[in-house]
């Protein structure tokens, strides 16, 4: 269709604007699926600012990590968590460092105490999906497939909001990098989105009981059971 054509000459015929003019067939528009969306302020950033965590940065051989100043264990995970899950979003340095370092050592000595946490982490997790950042996503999904393994029945606890934290990991389920016979350094430090995708719906099928696979299929169709038959 023309640039010029008047709004006056289109008409819609089996879901599609035609020109009456021209006879030409516009298409849909893009739907944008793919484009990153803006964040807001995390409360995480906030948090952090105030000097409200106890934590602090830590330089050793192996690189930066997490100094806690209480132990892990004592931490109140009802209230810690969700606001650590909250920093997801960032990409800035050190917030994502602190934010993503800090969800894993919570997750490795949480035991019993993250479950009662899970319905406070969804939609953090969903925030960060649909930020559709493939750095945050990638990060999100480490962390989903650490948080399912991190205690008993947090795999099952999951499965009533795969509604709500699946859409996004079916619009990217097919998004994969093929370099040819050069070296993916992605698939070596676990960035091949797709992949990742593939990894997280497989933990999430193996830990969510007999009705994971279910559930995810309804929401990613082309999924297929990992389970030996």
């Amino acid at each position: 269709m023309a640039a010029h054509c008047s709004p006056r000459v289109r008409v819609k015929y089996r879901g599609r604007v035609v020109c009456t003019v021209c006879c030409v067939v516009m298409g849909p528009p893009a739907a944008g699926a793919f484009r990153e969306r803006p964040t807001k302020p995390t409360a995480f950033r906030k948090f952090y600012e105030r000097g409200d965590f106890p934590i602090a940065l830590e330089h050793d051989t192996k690189g930066n990590r997490i100094a806690w100043k209480v132990d892990i264990e004592k931490l109140d995970y009802y209230h810690y968590l969700p606001l650590f899950f909250d920093g997801l979003c960032e990409t800035e340095h050190p917030y994502e460092f602190f934010a993503r370092q800090g969800i894993h050592d919570m997750l490795e000595h949480g035991g019993s105490k993250i479950l009662p946490t899970v319905p406070q982490l969804i939609i953090p997790i969903k925030n960060a999906l649909n930020t559709r950042n493939r750095q945050v996503i990638c990060t999100t999904l480490k962390v989903l497939q650490h948080l399912v393994v991190s205690g008993e029945m947090v795999g099952e606890a999951l499965v009533p909001y795969y509604r709500q934290i699946l859409p996004i990991l079916n619009i990217f389920k097919n998004i994969n990098r093929n370099s040819g016979d050069k070296i993916d350094y992605s698939q070596q430090k676990r960035e091949n989105i797709g992949d990742l995708i593939q990894e997280t719906l497989e933990v999430l099928e193996r830990y969510g009981g007999e009705d994971a696979f279910i559930n995810i299929k309804y929401m990613v169709p082309t999924y297929e059971t990992c389970a030996i038959h």
